[in-house]
C-alpha cells in the first residue's frame, strides 16, 4: 500500500491507525526492541525546550512524546495533535497522560497560530504524508523564532552487509508480529514498505532546509534505519 499517493494514501493511512491504535504501543516496543523509548527521551532532549514552554507534538498517536516532554520539563504545557481520532483515544486512556492537551490536526493545516511553540515534534509521521514539503512549512510556521523542529523516522536501510538481514526483519518478522499481536498483518507490511519506499536521511534534511529551517543535522540509530532530525526556525 506504500505505493497510495494522495488523499488515497491519506484515507488509507488514517484508517490503517484507527485500527491498530489499541496495540500501536506494544508493536514498537516489539518492533524496536524497546529502543523507541530511548529514541523519544533524545527527541525531547534536542527540543530543547524552556521551563514552562509550549510543545506541539504532531501526529502524536497515544502521546508518548508529548508525555515524555512533560517528565522532562517542568511547567510544559504539551499539546498533542493528530488526525487520527482513535489514536489519541487510546493515549487518553493511559494513567498519567491526562495532563496533555488532545486535539485534532493535520499536520499540512495546523489550526494554531504563527510563531506559537517552543518546539514543534513528531515521531514516524513524515513518511506518511503527503506532501512532505509543506508539512515542514507549516511546522516552522508555528514554530517561535530560535525554536525548533525535532523529527523521529525511520531511514531505508543502507547498502552494507545488514541490509539483508534488516529486510527479513522488515518484511517479514514485522508482519509476523503484526498478525499475531495486533491481527493486523497488512498495517504491518505497510510500514515497513513506507519506511523502504521513503527518503533518505540527508534528503529529508535538505527538506528541513528548504522549508526555511537553519541548522540542520540528523543521528541515525538501529543500524541506520532511524534518524532523528532537528533544525532552528530563524
Amino acid at each position: 500500500m506504500a505505493y497510495l499517493q494522495g488523499q488515497e494514501r491519506a484515507d488509507y493511512v488514517q484508517d490503517m491507525f484507527a485500527r491498530i491504535a489499541g496495540r500501536y504501543d506494544t508493536m514498537n516496543r516489539l518492533m524496536t526492541f524497546g529502543q523507541d523509548l530511548r529514541w523519544r527521551r533524545y527527541v525531547i532532549h534536542l527540543a530543547n525546550l524552556p521551563t514552562g514552554g509550549r510543545l506541539l507534538d504532531i501526529a502524536t498517536g497515544t502521546g508518548d512524546i508529548a508525555d515524555e516532554g512533560r517528565r522532562q520539563v517542568p511547567g510544559l504545557h504539551a499539546i498533542g495533535g493528530d488526525f487520527t481520532i482513535e489514536m489519541m483515544q487510546a493515549g487518553k486512556r493511559i494513567p498519567g497522560r491526562e495532563g496533555i492537551r488532545w486535539t485534532a490536526a493535520d499536520t499540512l493545516a495546523l489550526p494554531f497560530p504563527d510563531n506559537t511553540f517552543d518546539a514543534v515534534t513528531s515521531g514516524f509521521l513524515m513518511r506518511n504524508v503527503i506532501d512532505v514539503p509543506g508539512a515542514f512549512r507549516e511546522q516552522a510556521r508555528v514554530t517561535r523564532p530560535g525554536g525548533r523542529v525535532v523529527v523521529l523516522e525511520s531511514s531505508p536501510p543502507k547498502d552494507n552487509l545488514l541490509k539483508p538481514f534488516i529486510k527479513i526483519h522488515l518484511n517479514y518478522v514485522i508482519p509476523t508480529l503484526g498478525r499475531i499481536v495486533a491481527g493486523e498483518s497488512d498495517a504491518y507490511r505497510y510500514l515497513p514498505d513506507s519506511t523502504q519506499a521513503f527518503q533518505g536521511p540527508e534528503q529529508l534534511a535538505d527538506a528541513m532546509r528548504d522549508a526555511g529551517l537553519v541548522d540542520v543535522s540528523y543521528r541515525l540509530f538501529m543500524f541506520g534505519t532511524i534518524g532523528v532530525h532537528v533544525g532552528t526556525k530563524l
